[in-house]
This record gives structure tokens, C-alpha cells and sequence, in this order.
């Protein structure tokens, strides 16, 4: 079997990741390339990896630690897709907390398994409202130790995507994409927006005909790195609910819009949350990414009489008290009109990075 391109999409918690992925794997299906899919987290119960496979049935999922912490699992997800799928592209998507990659990820798999894939360069993405906020000298909104993050995950980049385009002028996205290169002179910025489109072509063109390098090796700090993890509590939830001809979209707007009133009465930061509803083959998804301004409703999971409602949250107080307020937004949202059945839940705080590989000679 030929080598299998792969494009590794990292970014901080809400740069749009899933989506763009979501919005690649879909154009070259059409083009009859085919295409696998990995995502990532610190636990099951994945909303990425249910939205993704309404674009490809070929998601492969590493859950339960990184895939620098899981290096092993990564390589078996990738040759999983290898061989079930022959994919001529493979996309994966790191945990959005994840730095250090070019050491724990890119040099390994340069080195031990570059018979079976191509490396492309590293791409980070990142949203362009934390971006401005941690060029001109902010925390992004985010814990001092997990701007932290952000800024080593920028810096080890080989190509920046400056994300959520649409949400610019062109003056304002001329002058980001000016100030970020100027920030980091080796690095090639682009710029996309899944939202109209543009940018995705010429991104994709340049990170599937390049072999990333991997010669960025981060001076990093691993008990900065670890604790600007763990100052997030991260809580995945699947839950079955049951009503008779219920309108679902409604219900998912009360859970996302509950859920912003919770965080600005708690006066909580946020990485990011994300709701997917699915009633058989339709769905609605929400997403926070900030303040109540960045709350995103998209796609409808109609009326019906079953649905199953994941929930990933990660925001900045402890894995007890995120439990807590969750379970407080739907038990308003529920209101005794649905039957509940919990059929996972868990939260949790992330523990230190313990790379498989650290490849930093």
C-alpha cells in the first residue's frame, strides 16, 4: 500500500478544528480520495467524533490521554484506517490543550513510520479573537498557565490558520494576519472560514504537497504545561432522553443558553463546550467558545420522540463544581417534560503530560 498523507490540525479548545476537518474530509470524499478521520481527548464520549462521522463513517477515535501520552494508540488509529479504509488522507485532530507535538508526534512517526505515512507540516489553528488578545499582550481570556499553552502551541507551529474569518473585516483579517507573521517570522499564516468558504482550498493545497520538517522543538516548561491543563475541569456526558413528538432544537437552545447564564453568574472562563443532539439521522450541534457573544446553534434535530444529547464542557473551576453546574442546567432545562437516562458521564482533571516519545536532539 502507498503512503498515507497525514495532516495533523492542532489549536487551543475552540479554533474550529472539528469543523474544518468536518468540511475537508467532505470535499475530498467528493473528489473520491478516501479519507480517515482521528480525534482525541482525555475521555470518551467524543462530540467531534459523532459530528465527524456524519461526514465519513471512518472515524477513529484516541481517548483516555493525548496522542503524544498515547503514542501507540495513535499509530494503531492510523494503521486501523490504513487498512479498513485505504485512506489515500488521513486528518487528526490532537486534544486542544496539546502542546509539544513536533518532539512527541511529528519526529517519531518521521522516524519509526515513515514507510506508511507522510508528515505533513504541523498546522495550528486559532480563533481570531484569543489570537488578537494573546499577540497584543493578553491571556486570551484564558488562566495565565493556559495562555501558556496557547502561545508554545503558536510558536511550533509551521503553519498558522487564522480560523472564523467571516467574523472579520478585511482590514481587521489584513492586519492579524501582518501582526501574526511579523510574531512568528518562519511560520507561513493563512487564513480560512468554514462559514463562506474561503481560504480552505489554498490551506489544504499547501499542507498536502509539503512534508512538515520537524524542526521545531519547543523550550517548554512541562509543570507550566500540566497545570495550565489542570486548571480545567472537563466533564464528557451521554445522556438518552425521551418525549412524545418533543421539538428538540428548542431544548437544545434552553441547555446552551442556560449554560451561558451559568458561566457569567459563576463569572467562569472557558475553553470550550460543545452540545451535539441527535434524533436518528438529524442533529444539532452548540457550541461556546467565550461569553454568551460566541454561543453557536447550527444544523436541526427536529421533533421526535428519542434523543441522545453528548455533552463536552471544559472551563476553568474544578471537575466537582463543572459536574455540579451541568447537572443544574439540565435538570432546569428538562423540567420533568422528558424521561433521562444517563448512559456515561464523566468528569475529570487532566493529568501531567507523560509523552510515549520526546524527540528533542
Amino acid at each position: 500500500m502507498n503512503q498515507t498523507r497525514l495532516i495533523l490540525c492542532g489549536g487551543f479548545l475552540g479554533a474550529g478544528k472539528t469543523t474544518l476537518i468536518w468540511d475537508v474530509a467532505q470535499r475530498l470524499i467528493a473528489q473520491g480520495k478516501r479519507v480517515g478521520l482521528i480525534t482525541n481527548d482525555q475521555a470518551p464520549e467524543l462530540v467531534d467524533s459523532r459530528l465527524l462521522k456524519q461526514a465519513t463513517p471512518h472515524v477513529a477515535e484516541v481517548a483516555g490521554s493525548c496522542f503524544c501520552c498515547n503514542f501507540n494508540g495513535f499509530v494503531e488509529a492510523i494503521r486501523s484506517l490504513r487498512k479498513d479504509v485505504e485512506a489515500d488522507v488521513i486528518l487528526a485532530e490532537p486534544v486542544g490543550s496539546c502542546a509539544d507535538l513536533t518532539a512527541t508526534i511529528v519526529r517519531p512517526l518521521k522516524k519509526y513510520y515513515n514507510t506508511e505515512v507522510i508528515v505533513s507540516p504541523l498546522t495550528v489553528l486559532s480563533d481570531p479573537t484569543r489570537l488578537k488578545s494573546i499577540l497584543y499582550g493578553g491571556d486570551g481570556g484564558l488562566h495565565e498557565d493556559a495562555a501558556y499553552i496557547y502561545r508554545k502551541q503558536l510558536e511550533e507551529s509551521e503553519v498558522i490558520l487564522i480560523t472564523k474569518t467571516d467574523l472579520l473585516s478585511e482590514e481587521e483579517l489584513e492586519k492579524l494576519i501582518r501582526d501574526t507573521q511579523a510574531c512568528f517570522h518562519h511560520t507561513k499564516v493563512m487564513a480560512a472560514s468554514t462559514m463562506n468558504g474561503t481560504g480552505i482550498r489554498e490551506w489544504f493545497k499547501e499542507v498536502a504537497n509539503r512534508q512538515g520538517e520537524g524542526k521545531k522543538i519547543l523550550d517548554i516548561n512541562y509543570d507550566k504545561y500540566a497545570h495550565g491543563e489542570a486548571v480545567l475541569g472537563w466533564l464528557n456526558g451521554t445522556i438518552a432522553l425521551t418525549g412524545q413528538n418533543a421539538y428538540w432544537d428548542s431544548l437544545l437552545k434552553d441547555i446552551m443558553t442556560g449554560i451561558c447564564r451559568m458561566l457569567k453568574k459563576e463569572k467562569l472562563r472557558v475553553g470550550h463546550i460543545k452540545v451535539i443532539a441527535e434524533n436518528g439521522e438529524q442533529y444539532a450541534v452548540g457550541n461556546i467558545t467565550g461569553d454568551v457573544s460566541t454561543l453557536q446553534l447550527r444544523g436541526s434535530a427536529g421533533r421526535g420522540d428519542n434523543l441522545k444529547l453528548i455533552i463536552n464542557a471544559r472551563v476553568e473551576t474544578t471537575p466537582e463544581h463543572l459536574d455540579e453546574l451541568i447537572r443544574d442546567v439540565l435538570l432546569e432545562a428538562i423540567d420533568g417534560q422528558y424521561t433521562d437516562e444517563v448512559l456515561a458521564w464523566r468528569y475529570l482533571q487532566p493529568g501531567r503530560p507523560n509523552p510515549t516519545y520526546r524527540m528533542a536532539d
